[in-house]
């Protein structure tokens, strides 16, 4: 058991906490050496990552069909995938290759949604599972369980490989704009300093025009090494400090950019601008696949390692969906799990231990607009917590500014009694230059080709 998921019960009572305390406890806490912070898979996790990327197919092979079929087996002994596999009269001790995986059920959000508790394996009880939501793309929220102990370690684990690949090392100074609430009021705080990572976080939710000089101040006076961001935040960044004729008067090391499309238009003016190699990466919360930029290639190669990754079959564009199958997480693992991500494939033809998209197709930057005219990401808004616990579906419609309305759409374990929570979650997020309206309804506006719609916009495209 690592020390970071027994404490993470306890995250938001230290975000929440005076600065002073957060930068004394914080301090302490990053003298702990990481291999207890992180627990004893950690450092297997790590060696692993960097050990892969000189591995042969055969070598590769082999490691997945050992993964896949502990993942399958642990699956099997859970009511939901024992009940579907024995429909089809499957028998994971019997799977010896890749191509067998075919011959398992898709699994969907919605499966997810209407039986999680029906997927967890009982041979392990609830000291073992860490619950996790997220909203995903779909603005669907979901929650699953990660495997404590094994999960968040490998992921941090990879994280700090693939950051590496532009000279990330763990304990350097970070800037982060990921949508950290500092404050729901419109002219408060941007930044705090969270001392357990030796990082700074600023605020995604307070950056206009006005307020650049207290972003550009704050990051000269931490002279980070690297800057971690939301690809939107950092463009926001980059063209009004463009537009400002304003200079950072320290070097970057890196830009590490997750979480929402980068094209390669963007990644080259980011770079252009802050003269540093841009990073970007495709994960998600439910740690099924990874994917990163290689070092001298902008193109996205799906680790082997860390799950195992198929597409599914190309729509009217030509892109395919991202279907994983994840490793290690033997608490709940999730079998061939249709992500809704969608991936433009490359020209070069890729086999099955050797995955590389071109890029991940996700929607547009998508923003909700104050009174005061700040822009808040929608991915922001969508950061992993209980708020929409027990919805099969959330969808924001704006027509004025500063004026929002969010329909959610019920599900059977919604419980009344947390609307008032629910806004003032949402209230705390968007800050007090936003009118905010709950209304429930019956299904959410979805697209012609029936696709979820996450934000229903009348205003005029400002990004």
């Amino acid at each position: 058991m690592s020390l970071e998921d027994t404490l993470y019960p306890l995250l938001k009572l230290y975000e929440a906490a005076p600065q002073p305390v957060k930068s004394v406890v914080g301090r302490v806490y990053r003298t702990i050496p990481a291999t207890l912070r992180h627990g004893r898979a950690y450092e297997r996790f790590r060696q692993e990552a960097q050990a892969v990327e000189a591995w042969d197919e055969d070598r590769i092979r082999r490691y997945q069909i050992h993964a896949l079929r502990e993942s399958l087996l642990a699956a099997a002994k859970a009511p939901f995938y024992a009940e579907r596999f024995a429909e089809r009269g499957l028998d994971p001790a019997s799977f010896e290759c890749l191509e067998q995986l075919a011959d398992y059920p898709l699994l969907t959000k919605q499966d997810l949604l209407q039986h999680r508790e029906q997927m967890v394996n009982p041979e392990f009880d609830a000291r073992h599972r860490l619950y996790i939501t997220t909203g995903g793309s779909s603005g669907v929220p979901v929650g699953f369980y990660l495997h404590k102990g094994v999960s968040r370690p490998k992921e941090q684990a990879y994280l700090e490989a693939q950051w590496s690949r532009r000279g990330y090392q763990p304990g350097d100074r970070v800037a982060v704009i990921r949508g950290g609430v500092t404050s729901s009021r419109a002219a408060g705080r941007i930044s705090y300093y969270d001392a357990t990572r030796n990082w700074l976080i600023l605020s995604s939710y307070h950056l206009t025009p006005e307020r650049l000089p207290e972003y550009v101040a704050a990051l000269n006076r931490f002279r980070p090494q690297h800057l971690h961001a939301y690809p939107s935040a950092a463009l926001m960044l980059a063209r009004a400090m463009e537009q400002t004729g304003t200079k950072l008067d320290f070097p970057i090391t890196s830009m590490l950019c997750g979480s929402e499309k980068l094209t390669a238009e963007s990644q080259h003016f980011l770079e252009q601008f802050f003269h540093t190699r841009v990073f970007h990466w495709y994960g998600h919360s439910e740690r099924v696949v990874l994917a990163a930029q290689s070092r001298s290639s902008n193109q996205l190669h799906f680790w082997p390692t860390y799950g195992f990754v198929e597409f599914g079959e190309p729509d009217a564009d030509g892109n395919r969906e991202i279907i994983g199958t994840s490793f290690h997480n033997h608490v709940m693992p999730l079998i061939r799990y249709r992500t809704g991500d969608l991936a433009k494939m490359t020209n070069d033809e890729c086999g099955m231990t050797n995955a590389v998209v071109s890029e991940v197709v996700g929607r547009d930057y998508e923003f909700l607009i104050s009174a005061t005219g700040r822009r808040i990401s929608l991915t922001a808004i969508n950061m992993h917590d209980d708020l929409f616990e027990g919805l099969l579906a959330v969808q924001f419609v704006q027509e004025r500014e500063g004026e929002v309305e969010c329909r959610f759409q019920a599900g059977p374990r919604w419980q009344n009694s947390r609307q008032e929570l629910m806004r003032a979650g949402l209230l705390a997020k968007l800050g007090d230059d936003f009118i905010l309206t709950l209304r429930e309804v019956g299904e959410v506006e979805k697209t012609s080709a029936g696709k979820h719609k996450w934000l229903v916009s009348f205003l005029k495209p400002s990004f």
